[in-house]
């Protein structure tokens, strides 16, 4: 879902404020995730043995890994937010400076005559009227000159008000998302357990299996799902990094926004999230899928992948292993979106 930039509202962020508390259960819950005993992850003999337990493993792990994406990603749509309302806000600034500097020359000239001149004026004026007309006469321009003050500061004011919230708001983010990065080492720590069992047993940390065991894609119609299929199967064998949206690099839901992008230069922009990646496309059925569709997996949709075709789909698993086809099935199917 593209979080475009639009004028801050209580509304609006309040689905924001809501993710602190969700963001901070995520935490929790990566503590309690991550807890668990290694030496329960001792190697067994036989292959499959492994790949279940460390399949069973990262389904405890992604949907955290999912989430860490979500906050980074709001975080960086946040923060451009308040960097587009600081620069609304500079010329403003200026207006200001500028209307303070006339009003404190006027300020300063007054000063600099003091009291007497007043008196002064009016015994060296040819006619009484004439200090009454000067003094008048600068009360106005004094008032010209609070007024252009007053409405400049009402604007910067406005300015303002709407970017203390987003400050607030990003400050906060930022917080969680470094209470959520502090986490990455013990997550690739406890991944390391697992690719070590992998090593131990096949003496690579890449899954067992082809990994282009098809035609990727299965056909090419000139699409841009078809072209964003064709974008992502060319990355087959690329490490799978978590956080990571290429171009050499992907975890699930960032090989999927980098192909997407990539298809229709940068008019397609995916949260780098599954949840939202969801929400924000098309629901299509099983019988209506065509490459470059998106699937996604579990009840709770941490994982995801691209459909290439012939009940194929494209997706990088877990750290350790690679970008990879698999049959569609190979996961409890949560839905299908089509991106556009």
């Amino acid at each position: 879902m593209e979080l475009h930039m639009m004028r801050p509202s209580g509304s609006r962020l309040k689905p924001m404020r809501a993710l602190f508390s969700t963001v901070g259960a995520v935490c929790a819950g990566l503590v309690v995730a991550l807890g668990m005993s290694t030496s329960a992850h001792a190697a067994p003999a036989a292959p499959g043995d492994i790949e279940t337990q460390i399949d069973e493993a990262w389904n405890k792990l992604e949907p955290l890994i999912e989430q860490h994406n979500n906050v980074k990603a709001q975080l960086a749509d946040n923060q451009a937010k308040a960097a587009q309302l600081a620069e609304q806000i500079r010329p403003l600034q200026l207006q200001v400076d500028l209307a303070m500097g006339r009003v404190s020359s006027i300020s300063a000239q007054a000063y600099k005559n003091g009291q007497g001149s007043a008196l002064n004026a009016l015994l060296t004026s040819s006619k009484p009227t004439t200090l009454a007309d000067q003094l008048a006469l600068l009360d106005a321009m004094a008032k010209q000159e609070r007024a252009q003050i007053a409405g400049v500061a009402k604007v910067k004011s406005d300015y303002d008000a709407q970017k203390k919230p987003l400050d607030v708001l990003v400050k906060k983010l930022a917080s969680q998302e470094a209470q959520l990065a502090s986490q990455e080492k013990t997550i690739n720590d406890q991944i390391a357990q697992y690719n070590k069992m992998r090593l131990d047993a096949y003496g690579t940390t890449v899954a067992p299996g082809s990994l282009r065991p098809a035609a990727c894609p299965a056909s090419y119609d000139g699409s841009i799902g078809s072209k964003a299929a064709q974008l992502a199967c060319g990355k087959i064998g690329r490490p799978y990094v978590f956080g990571a949206e290429g171009p050499n690099t992907f975890d699930c839901s960032g090989i999927t926004k980098w192909a997407w992008a990539q298809a229709t230069g940068g008019k397609v922009d995916l949260y780098h999230y599954t949840n939202t990646q969801f929400s924000s496309t098309k629901r299509v059925t099983r019988d209506q899928l065509r490459p470059g569709d998106l699937i996604f997996y579990f009840s709770n949709m941490h994982h995801m992948g691209m459909y290439v075709g012939d009940g194929w789909v494209l997706h990088a698993p877990t750290t350790g292993d690679v970008v990879r086809m698999a049959r569609m099935d190979v996961m409890p199917i949560a839905g299908f979106g089509r991106p556009g």
